[in-house]
């Protein structure tokens, strides 16, 4: 696509990498050159924290918001009850009203680290569907809304389509989804003047279904734009680890290992995430990409140093690369790593190497355990441990043990 953006922040979304497709490039861009524009994402409630598979669309509104536009961040307090079905096998396990609004004070806590919510022309706004979605009458809303909608297009969408190719249930209740989401722009549209839905890609059928609803209610011009669904160089779904999701909130994962996930990142993906996650200048993240070697490393650190003071502020990043320079540099024990506390009832008088390792969370299972250990990738206090039957007796415990599953992953054990 050779369109030339005239407004900055459709630059920096193409130049950066953040845009997958638009609804209509110029016309969303003529738009912002006019004014401001706001524009929302929708993030459902579905556990206390968003992981980084989140964090290119929270960047998205950053960028918004810096290139003088309103962010919209709203949360689905409505469409939790019901789940988003796009491109899952199954249906989502349904939560309470009260776990819902757990989760978004939980979620809510994330944003204010990347957009600013206050009273002038751009602050943010943050707003629950709940408002409006909760009060609905059923049948009014069926003849007003429902009509607009044709099954036959809705079952055409690829998130429904490959779920019922494979013979997978859909429920009615998940079907309904993409007419709430739609609903959700046409209510932004009409309450506070929302021009634009983002979103990740597999979003795009609910963002066009919303688009085109609210010009046949209400004959509004909006607008969609959507990201491309990240995936590492090596394939990986981006947000996950080998210990499970990258979380967002300190309490869920801490600012260590947040650091080191971004401390790990393969060197085909070092120059994209600079430009994605951070906020460098192009230049200075395309010279960083292209290092090789020990340099590159040198370049994930800044990587590391740049997603984690967005995320936890500055002190946090300084102290995280301060105690992976203390444990990978010097062979020491780094005061801000991971810790478990293992109550005096688990260990007894002693406790094998392999329940160590899992209970530490450093592996999954004792059969994963046992298998590090076969392959000489574990250590504890970096002495490798060659039996997964090696007993530690519970006063050693006591003194703290640092376990080491390979190179780049390290607990802190203690009993308690």
């Amino acid at each position: 696509m050779t369109y030339h953006p005239k407004s900055e922040f459709m630059r920096v979304m193409m130049e950066r990498g953040f845009l997958a497709d638009c609804t209509d490039y110029q016309g969303l861009d003529e738009a912002m050159v006019k004014g401001v524009v706001p524009a929302y994402i929708g993030f459902d409630a579905t556990a206390k924290s968003l992981h980084v598979g989140s964090l290119i669309q929270i960047m998205m509104l950053r960028w918004l918001q810096k290139t003088g536009h309103k962010p919209i961040t709203l949360m689905g307090g409505g469409t939790t009850k019901v789940g988003d079905p796009s491109f899952r096998a199954d249906e989502r396990p349904l939560l309470t009203e009260e776990q819902i609004d757990d989760n978004i004070s939980g979620i809510q806590q994330v944003f204010a680290k990347y957009v600013s919510y206050d009273d002038s022309d751009t602050g943010a706004l943050m707003l629950n569907n709940a408002e409006w979605l909760d009060g609905l009458n059923y049948l009014e809303f069926l003849r007003d809304i429902g009509k607009h909608f044709s099954v036959n297009r809705m079952l055409a969408f690829e998130s429904v389509k490959s779920r019922i190719d494979r013979e997978q249930s859909l429920s009615f209740l998940e079907f309904n989804y993409m007419i709430l989401q739609a609903y959700d722009f046409l209510e932004l549209n009409r309450r506070y003047g929302c021009l634009l839905q983002m979103g990740g890609s597999d979003q795009w059928g609910n963002i066009v279904n919303g688009i085109d609803l609210t010009r046949r209610v209400i004959g509004e011009e909006i607008y969609g734009l959507t990201s491309p669904l990240l995936t590492t160089s090596d394939g990986k779904k981006m947000g996950k680890s080998a210990d499970g999701a990258v979380w967002l909130n300190a309490e869920m994962r801490s600012p260590y290992e947040f650091w080191q996930f971004w401390r790990n990142t393969t060197d085909a993906d070092v120059g994209r995430f600079l430009k994605l996650y951070t906020e460098m200048p192009i230049e200075e993240c395309e010279r960083l990409g292209a290092l090789e070697g020990q340099e590159i490393n040198d370049a994930k650190i800044v990587l590391a140093n740049a997603v984690t003071t967005l995320c936890h502020g500055a002190e946090a990043a300084a102290a995280a690369e301060a105690t992976a320079r203390e444990v990978f540099e010097k062979g020491g024990v780094g005061e801000d790593l991971p810790s478990v506390t293992l109550p005096a009832s688990e260990v007894g008088e002693a406790i094998s190497a392999a329940q160590l390792f899992v209970k530490s969370g450093l592996v999954g299972s004792g059969k994963e355990a046992k298998r590090l250990i076969a392959e000489g990738g574990a250590k504890v206090n970096d002495e490798a441990v060659t039996d997964a039957g090696q007993m530690f007796a519970a006063d050693a415990v006591k003194a703290t043990l640092k376990l080491s599953a390979g190179k780049k992953r390290h607990a802190l054990v203690s009993l308690g």
